[in-house]
């Protein structure tokens, strides 16, 4: 009997699919849950982006002016050559757009805080949300969101008061707007003060600590504790206002539709984050993703937001890249998923990360679709063998977490148009799991003759032979 020459079965040519398909495709038979709606009567996303595109006009049109005399080179530059807002350069934006130096000042202030523009050390440039300010929706309001969040350095505090009453009232607003958003109309300014007052002393007495010896008379801390409310409270809500999450007067407040949808989608957030079988929220990077390997991809990304939300940025980006550095290639995958999430303030870390052999194609793709470059055709960032090699890495994914029939499917997202061909340029490119990706394909794949093929190569790998 003669051994049967392996068929050149043509493979489909399809789009490279990422890492990211993987556990979308492992968890399609598992039955959805609806997405949580908002409130009734709460306007279309479009509408909303709307209202946020018109409340912060005036940030996007400083920023954009930034964006083009705050160049390096540009005669329209700061003097000093950096994309600073010194005197001379606000009083030349405030001539160049028609405002005062204070109004420029102030613009550029909330353009900071919507992430419209960026500023690292003594440069700025600009965010990615004003690249796509007047095409996409979900950046309009994620920057509006953001200043929401930021809305206590919107408006300064008053300074007569001390910085720990201050920081009590900021910790207390969140359930003052749930309990707007749940009133859904105008509340007097009296009840809102009675819960503020009751959530800053359930505040204080978590943190109560019994003191051991004599202690010294907390003159500072009687006068911030005896100190009324109501004056930080209106602060508060002028500073919400000018913002745009409220309205303000006449003794009531009401939140907009803005706010409403802002404080809902923050409740949202903590809910999903409380429903978490594994705590996910608590967890390190590692395990954070390993919970969310299992969830579809909407509820994995709100598990991301509410994860990231808890964590300062630099800490959160480096935790996540450690895991892609992993050897499990699907964390790797959802690693580069949650830094997505993260968005502009990722960019200097994974630009870093493209150095690394292991997480260079997840940095170009994410650096790529950052840029701008469509989702669907980022892939074309990758040369051929680092095609190949994340082929590799999203077939170890599918063989320690899926299942062989979507491995054998993997099949179809290579870019090779033959098997030989893929057999060959995968043997060449030197990923770790290449032998056992090799076997699992050939214990998977139901045609005799291309599993054979596939174990000879797995073996030539093994053995360093041709």
């Amino acid at each position: 009997m003669t051994s049967r020459i392996p068929r050149d079965s043509r493979l489909r040519l399809v789009r490279p699919r990422p890492l990211a398909a993987a556990p979308r495709a492992m968890n399609q038979r598992r039955s959805r849950r609806p997405a949580p709606r908002p409130p009734e009567g709460t306007p279309a996303p479009a509408e909303l982006a709307r209202m946020a595109r018109s409340g912060l006009a005036g940030a996007a049109r400083v920023a954009h002016w930034a964006d083009a005399a705050l160049r390096p080179g540009r005669d329209s530059a700061s003097p000093d050559g950096k994309g600073t807002l010194s005197d001379a350069t606000a009083e030349l934006a405030a001539e160049d757009l028609g405002l005062t130096p204070a109004q420029v000042r102030a613009d550029w202030d909330t353009a900071r805080l919507a992430g419209l523009v960026e500023v690292h050390g003594d440069e700025a440039r600009p965010g990615w949300r004003l690249r796509a300010w007047d095409r996409d929706d979900s950046a309009v309001l994620r920057g509006w969101v953001a200043l929401f969040d930021a809305w206590s350095l919107a408006h300064p505090e008053p300074r007569e008061h001390e910085p720990s009453a201050v920081a009590e009232v900021v910790s207390a607003m969140p359930q003052v707007l749930s309990f707007l958003q749940l009133s859904a109309g105008p509340v007097p300014v009296e009840q809102l003060l009675d819960l503020l007052e009751q959530r800053v002393t359930e505040l204080r007495t978590e943190r109560c600590e019994i003191p051991y010896g004599p202690q010294p008379e907390p003159v500072q801390q009687t006068q911030a504790s005896d100190a009324p409310l109501d004056p930080l409270l209106d602060w508060a809500l002028h500073a919400l206002a000018s913002v745009g999450a409220l309205t303000y007067g006449d003794a009531q407040a009401t939140l907009t539709p803005l706010g409403s949808w802002a404080v809902w989608v923050k409740l949202e957030q903590i809910c999903v984050a409380a429903q978490s079988p594994a705590g996910n929220i608590e967890q390190s990077a590692e395990d954070m993703l390993r919970g969310c390997s299992q969830l579809r991809p909407n509820a994995a990304r709100a598990e991301y937001r509410a994860w990231l939300a808890a964590r300062t940025v630099g800490s959160a980006v480096g935790e996540l890249i450690d895991a892609a550095r992993g050897e499990d290639a699907l964390l790797r995958g959802l690693a580069f998923e949650a830094l997505r999430v993260v968005g502009a303030p990722a960019e200097p870390d994974v630009r870093a990360a493209v150095d690394e052999a292991t997480l260079r194609p997840y940095a170009l793709l994410w650096l790529a679709e950052h840029d701008g470059i469509d989702p669907e055709d980022a892939h074309e960032v990758l040369t051929r063998e680092e095609a190949t090699w994340m082929w590799v890495d999203t077939a170890a994914a599918v063989a320690d977490h899926g299942e062989a029939p979507l491995l054998v499917r993997h099949l179809e997202s290579a870019i090779q148009p033959t098997v030989p061909m893929l057999l060959d340029e995968v043997r060449s490119v030197g990923h770790p799991r290449t032998v056992q990706v090799l076997v699992a394909l050939a214990a998977a794949h139901p045609d005799p003759a291309l599993a054979k093929a596939v174990r000879r190569a797995a073996f030539q790998v093994h053995t360093g032979g041709s």
